[in-house]
């Protein structure tokens, strides 16, 4: 039976994201594991996360999974969500410097914390909430997405893509960064589709019927 991985490395939204990809999946199986062996049968892989890189790194080593997720990401669809989006880039400057996983070029940033003059209304980092998503490239994820949809983020890194083609989406937070990226069978959103409503459940379905 086909199936849909989820990769379970104790860092990220794990239930709600599963159950999300449950109601989107129709006959696909939604499997949520730590087991590389398992996840290996799946026919496309999810890669979320919450809190810091360098734990995150640290727990995909110690799994086994760091390696398994660059070789999956040659075969089979994978999507990144939030850190699991930062992850699949080579460098973040997050815990002063951690090298992720390079299947992307380009590195991780941090947003500037606003100057104590700045006039309201004044962003903060992290930032959380809701924003509108421009689609810059045209891509599968995005059918049946208007654009300008909303998303929710939460987030105080964002990524920077090297080359501008791998950038499908961007949001605005005091400067345009990229929010959905692409490069082959690997892409990655950085705001939480499992949070975004009807937006963010048609982009997880078209993921899952996404044919690279």
């Amino acid at each position: 039976m086909s199936s849909i991985g989820v990769i379970d490395y104790g860092m990220g939204n794990l239930h709600s994201l599963a159950k999300a990809l449950e109601r989107v999946a129709g006959n696909l199986r939604v499997e949520v594991s730590p087991d590389p062996v398992k996840l290996a049968k799946c026919n496309r892989l999810v890669l979320p996360g919450v809190g810091g890189v360098r734990a995150c790194m640290n727990e995909l080593r110690r799994l086994e999974l760091a390696q398994f997720v660059v070789e999956a990401a040659r075969k089979v669809p994978l999507l990144g969500v939030c850190l699991g989006m930062q992850v699949l880039f080579e460098r973040s400057q997050e815990n002063e410097g951690v090298d992720a996983l390079g299947l992307l070029p380009g590195s991780v940033v941090r947003f500037p914390d606003p100057p104590p003059a700045a006039p309201p209304p004044r962003l903060k980092v992290p930032h959380v909430g809701w924003n509108r998503v421009v689609q810059t490239q045209p891509h599968p994820l995005w059918e049946a997405v208007a654009d300008g949809s909303w998303f929710y983020f939460v987030h105080s890194y964002y990524a920077a893509p090297r080359l501008p083609r791998h950038t499908l989406g961007e949001a605005e937070y005091g400067r345009r960064f990229a929010a959905v990226i692409g490069r082959d069978n690997v892409v990655g959103v950085q705001f939480h589709p499992e949070k975004s409503q009807a937006a963010g459940l048609q982009l997880l379905a078209n993921f899952v019927a996404w044919q690279p």
